[in-house]
C-alpha cells in the first residue's frame, strides 16, 4: 500500500510553547488512521499541517510529504502547499459552520468546487454524487438552503459532501460524529469504510473511540504533543470506560415546572411555512434534567432555540415559572440570566479579540452585577473545575481546542447561576476525562441551585446517565417520552428502537454488512 503522506519529526510551537514535538504517522491508501487524545493534544494542529496550514503565530518544522510533493520543511510550510488543497488532500473541521459560507446556497458552493476540482464532470452530477455520499437527499430543497437552515448533523454532513465533491486523494476528518444521531453516525462510518476501500486515504480526528474501534486499521495516540501509543485500535486503545454520571433527583418532580413548553410549533420560513416542530410540549421541574433524542434534522436544536427565544417563527407558549417567556431581544436582564443557552456550534459565539476568562466573567459582570475583580475569581475558579487552567484560559479562543472552547462556552452559561440551563451537544468533542468533569459541574449545579437542564444529546448512553425524563422527536413531532430506562432500554418507537439499536457501533456494521464502494472517494 503507497504512502500518500508522510509525516517525519513534526514540530509546532506558538512562542515558548510547543504544540507538537516529533510526530511520525503515515497515511496510505485504502486505510483509515486515527489520531487520538485528550482535548488540546495537538490533533487539529497536526491534521492542519498535512494542509500547510497552522494557527496565528504557530511556527511547523519537520518533514510532511503529501502525494510526493513537499508541504512543510524545516524551514515551515513550502509554497507547494497549496496547489495540493482539494485536489490532493481535503480536510473537514470539527465546528461544520466555519466551513460553510452563511451567505451562499449549498448547492451554489458544491458546483462551483466541482467545476474547479473536476473539470471534467458535469456539475449536477457531482453535487449528486457528493450529497448522497454525505447522507443528504440531493434536490432543490437542500441545494437551496442556506447553512442556518439545517440543523447541526446536518451542516456536518454539507461540510462532508463540500469535501468529497472535490474527489480527493486523502481525507482528514476532524470529530466527523459530531452532532450525529446514532443512525446517522452508523451512516457515516458505512460510507467512510467505503471510501477506503475505494482506495481513499482517510485520517480521522475523533474522541468517539467507538467509531475509530469500528474503522481504523492504525491509531496514533498524541497527548501534550508527542505520540504516546501507537498500532491497531484493540492495542492503542484504551478499555471502553461505562459512562457515570453523580444522580441526582429533582427536589418536586410533580411539583410546578420552573420551565413549561406547551403546544410549540415552530417554522423554518415566515409566514408558517416550513414547520419543523409540532405541537411539542415538555415540563421542567426545578433541578430535573429532561433529554432530548432524536435524528439529526428532527427539530431538537430548533425546540432548544425556542426556549433561548433565539427560534421566533413560532406559536404556542413558553413559560418561566408559569408567565410567558418572549424572544430573547424582548427578555429582561432576569429573564436572560435565569435561561441560559450553551448551542453546539461554539467557536464563533467567542469574540477573537479577547481573553476567554474575560468572556467568561463578563456573563456575571452583566447578569448578576459582580464587581469585575469577584467575576473574573469565580470564572477562573469555574474554568479550574472543567479542566481549563488560567494559562489555558487566559488565551484567545484561537488558540484553544475545539474541546476547551467547549467546557469555556458551558462555564460562561453556568456562572450566570441560570435556573434552565438549555444544553445542546455540549460533550461531543470531549474525552472521557474531559467529559467527567463537565457531568460533575452540572451535577452541582442542579444540586446547589436548584438548576434544570434541558439536554439535548446524540449520546443515548449519557442521557440514560443523567436524564430523570427523555423525550423522543421524530419529524418535529414527539413520539416516546418517559424514564430513561423505560424509553431507551425498552423503546416502543421505531424510531427509538432504530436508535437504540445503532449505540452499539461495531454489532450495528456487523448487522449492516459492507457498503458499496463509493464512486466519490476513488
Amino acid at each position: 500500500m503507497t504512502a500518500l503522506v508522510t509525516v517525519r519529526g513534526l514540530s509546532a510551537r506558538a512562542g515558548d510553547t510547543t504544540l507538537l514535538d516529533a510526530v511520525d504517522f503515515d497515511l496510505r491508501e485504502g486505510r483509515v488512521t486515527a489520531l487520538v487524545g485528550p482535548s488540546g493534544s495537538g490533533k487539529t494542529t497536526a491534521a492542519l499541517a498535512l494542509l500547510g496550514e497552522a494557527g496565528h503565530g504557530v511556527r511547523l518544522g519537520g518533514h510532511v510529504t503529501a502525494d510526493g510533493v513537499t508541504v512543510v520543511d524545516a524551514h515551515g510550510v513550502r509554497g507547494d502547499a497549496a496547489a495540493l488543497l482539494g485536489r490532493v488532500v481535503a480536510y473537514m473541521p470539527q465546528h461544520p459552520g466555519s466551513a460553510l459560507n452563511p451567505a451562499r446556497r449549498t448547492g451554489a458552493v458544491l458546483a462551483e468546487l466541482a467545476r474547479l476540482h473536476r473539470p471534467d464532470t458535469a456539475p449536477e452530477a457531482a453535487v449528486t454524487e457528493a450529497l448522497r455520499a454525505a447522507q443528504l437527499p440531493p434536490g432543490r430543497d437542500v441545494e437551496r438552503r442556506f447553512p442556518h437552515q439545517f440543523s447541526g448533523g446536518q451542516r456536518q454532513r454539507v461540510a462532508l459532501a463540500q469535501t468529497l465533491v472535490c474527489r480527493p486523494r486523502v481525507l482528514v476528518l476532524d470529530e466527523p460524529s459530531t452532532g450525529l444521531d446514532t443512525v446517522a453516525r452508523m451512516r457515516l462510518a458505512e460510507e467512510l469504510a467505503a471510501l477506503a476501500r475505494g482506495g481513499l486515504a482517510i485520517l480521522l480526528l475523533s474522541h468517539d473511540h467507538d467509531l475509530v474501534r469500528a474503522l481504523a486499521d492504525d491509531v496514533v495516540v498524541l497527548r501534550r504533543g508527542r505520540v504516546v501509543a501507537s498500532g491497531p485500535p484493540a492495542a492503542a486503545l484504551p478499555a471502553r470506560p461505562e459512562v457515570s454520571a453523580p444522580r441526582h433527583t429533582p427536589r418536586d418532580p410533580g411539583g410546578p415546572p420552573v420551565l413549561e413548553v406547551r403546544d410549540l410549533t415552530a417554522y423554518l420560513h415566515g409566514r408558517g411555512r416550513g414547520p419543523v416542530l409540532h405541537g411539542v410540549d415538555l415540563r421542567l421541574p426545578a433541578g430535573a434534567c429532561v433529554g432530548v433524542a432524536g435524528l439529526s434534522g428532527s427539530g431538537k436544536t430548533t425546540l432548544a432555540r425556542c426556549v433561548a427565544g433565539l427560534h421566533e417563527r413560532r406559536r404556542g407558549r413558553v413559560l418561566l415559572d408559569g408567565d410567558p417567556l418572549p424572544v430573547l431581544r424582548r427578555r429582561t436582564t432576569a429573564q436572560k440570566r435565569r435561561v441560559q443557552y450553551v448551542w453546539q456550534e461554539v467557536r464563533a459565539s467567542f469574540e477573537e479579540r479577547h481573553p476567554v476568562a474575560e468572556q467568561v466573567a463578563r456573563t456575571a459582570v452583566r447578569l448578576r452585577g459582580l464587581a469585575s475583580g469577584e467575576a473574573r475569581a469565580e470564572a477562573l475558579g469555574l474554568l479550574d473545575r472543567l479542566g481549563l487552567d488560567g494559562a489555558t484560559a487566559g488565551r484567545p479562543p484561537g488558540a484553544l481546542s475545539g474541546g476547551e472552547l467547549q467546557r469555556a462556552a458551558l462555564a460562561r452559561a453556568a456562572i450566570a447561576a441560570p435556573d434552565v440551563l438549555v444544553c445542546d451537544e455540549i460533550t461531543t468533542a470531549l474525552d472521557p476525562a474531559a467529559t467527567a468533569a463537565v457531568l460533575a459541574e452540572l451535577a452541582r449545579l442542579r444540586e446547589e441551585h436548584g438548576t434544570a437542564l434541558l439536554w439535548v444529546s446524540h449520546d443515548l448512553e449519557l442521557l440514560t446517565a443523567v436524564a430523570h425524563h427523555v423525550v423522543v422527536v421524530d419529524g418535529g413531532r414527539v413520539v416516546e417520552t418517559g424514564a430513561p430506562d423505560q424509553v431507551l432500554r425498552a423503546p416502543r418507537a421505531p424510531l427509538t428502537r432504530r436508535l437504540v439499536r445503532a449505540m452499539d457501533l461495531g454489532t450495528a456494521l456487523a448487522a449492516a454488512g459492507p457498503a458499496a464502494p463509493a464512486a466519490s472517494g476513488s
